[in-house]
């Protein structure tokens, strides 16, 4: 399990640039919502501007539509009633320019109570001062005239309200907009105070924090380059760079461990063609003495047959040897059948069965999966791993053999209730000619080793003392082509 880092260069790196950028763009935003706000309150300000400037217009349209409407009484006859037509129009046409303007429901009632009251004024001018002033009737005319002033009042009084409204907006308005240009100076300024202090923080995090252990890092590369596979580089600190260093350590290690192996493989492999020659030259006479062996033993008595039965099984031993040489030095090719490894664990726990050799152990085989490869060659393989598991597991005891099918790879699982494996022989198990049998030859494993290999894959042992044992046989889906 990865260790859990307690600190971070990349991470406190990553959080200054955010805090760096996040206070850039957090001034930026207050800055924008700033203008945005004070370009809102300007042009609401303008437009209120315009509605007092409108409102003032109609009071003066008022006082001129009342002004014909005097001169009509004053002068006695109908000569006004075009002029004061024209200004009734200009007072509705401001009425209707000011109700663009207004903002809240009771300027909204003013403007209506303005149109109301010009439409009322309109009738008592139309149907009753026009007729009475051309009819003489002087008294009529002079209650007719009162109306008109109390009628004038009422709009008066409502352009004054919508001036006094228009006026007060205007005055909140430039001081929002005041309010809103001076907190956008203090948080640009703070912005530009606090910039630089982060920016010398991320400067020197970098300087203490990247530069130094990269220089550590760089050093002992070029001393691993130029062949010191000992090289150790010191850099304790919990960020990437420890871990990156760790790392380093751990890789020079492994380089180290897979040079010598590599020159053990090498050795290996000069024994193996050595041994590959002996073993031709030792099977030919191998099977001369086993036929001679057999012939006599048909022809001696009981105690020299005994004798010679011996030196049969033995003979059987050493080509027994000398075939697990044979096959651990020869080239070994993956196959490219379809192989169904279920079918394979069913034939392989029959078999053994068959021969008697899993008297009192249990073998239960479950699964499916197929693979592409040799088909005998795996049937080799899964017969040595079942059959070391029933061994494991006699007198009494289980074998589990179970296949799982993955998308890129098949596993055989043999699992068996025996007392489990040491760590130090679980570490030899694969090399040649080791074995804890009295009378294993210890190629078993390095054979099946070199199988599974060959098609791609690979063999994994895990054991727990007082449990048992588990084989991972893990094979590729796909077929590799030769070893």
């Amino acid at each position: 399990m990865r260790e859990r880092q307690r600190s971070s260069t990349g991470r406190r790196l990553f959080i200054a640039f955010l805090a760096f950028i996040a206070l850039y763009a957090f001034a930026s935003l207050f800055a924008l919502l700033g203008l945005a706000q004070i370009n809102a309150g300007l042009q609401r300000t303008r437009a209120r501007v315009e509605g007092m400037r409108l409102a003032f217009d109609l009071a003066s349209a008022v006082r001129d539509q009342y002004a014909h409407i005097a001169h009509t009484i004053i002068i006695g006859n109908a000569t006004h009633v075009k002029l004061y037509t024209g200004a009734r129009a200009r007072v509705l046409e401001l009425a209707r320019e000011v109700r663009l303007h207004t903002e809240r429901p009771d300027e909204l009632a003013w403007v209506t109570e303005i149109e109301r009251a010009t439409n009322d004024l309109d009738r008592l001018f139309r149907d009753r001062i026009v007729p009475d002033v051309l009819e003489g009737r002087t008294e009529a005319v002079r209650a007719d005239h009162q109306e008109v002033l109390l009628v004038v009042a009422r709009i008066q009084e409502s352009t004054d309200r919508l001036t006094h409204r228009f006026a007060e907006s205007i005055v909140a308005l430039q001081a929002f907009v005041s309010v809103v240009e001076r907190r956008a100076f203090g948080w640009s300024l703070l912005f530009l105070l606090v910039a630089p202090i982060l920016a010398g923080w991320v400067g020197i995090s970098i300087a203490r924090g990247v530069a130094r252990p990269v220089a550590r890092l760089q050093a002992g590369a070029e001393r691993l380059a130029a062949g010191d596979l000992d090289t150790r580089i010191d850099i304790d600190s919990q960020d990437e760079f420890g871990a990156l260093a760790k790392q380093f350590n751990i890789m020079t290690v492994s380089l180290k461990e897979h040079q010598q192996q590599l020159i053990r493989s090498e050795k290996l492999a000069s024994i193996g063609r050595l041994a590959a020659g002996l073993a031709h030259e030792i099977n030919n006479p191998l099977g001369v003495i086993l036929g001679y062996a057999r012939i006599l033993k048909k022809k001696a008595d009981p105690e020299l047959a005994e004798d010679l039965g011996v030196i049969e099984e033995e003979t059987l031993r050493c080509k027994e040897i000398v075939e697990g040489l044979l096959d651990l030095s020869r080239p070994l090719k993956s196959g490219a059948e379809s192989v169904d490894l279920r079918e394979v664990c069913d034939d392989v726990a029959a078999r053994l069965a068959e021969s008697g050799q899993i008297t009192g152990v249990r073998i239960d085989v479950n699964g499916q999966g197929s693979v592409t490869g040799d088909a005998p060659k795996l049937r080799q393989v899964v017969l040595n791993l079942v059959k070391n598991a029933v061994e494991a597991a006699a007198p009494s005891g289980q074998v589990t053999v179970q296949v799982i099918e993955t998308e890129t790879s098949v596993d055989v699982l043999v699992s068996d209730s025996g007392k489990g494996i040491e760590a130090a022989i679980r570490e030899r198990l694969f090399e040649p000619f080791f074995t804890t049998k009295e009378r294993g030859t210890g190629l078993g494993l390095a054979v099946s080793q070199a199988i599974v290999r060959a098609h791609g894959g690979e063999i994994a042992v895990a054991s727990e003392a007082a449990v048992g044992t588990r084989v991972t046989l893990r094979i590729p889906r796909a077929a590799i082509g030769d070893a």
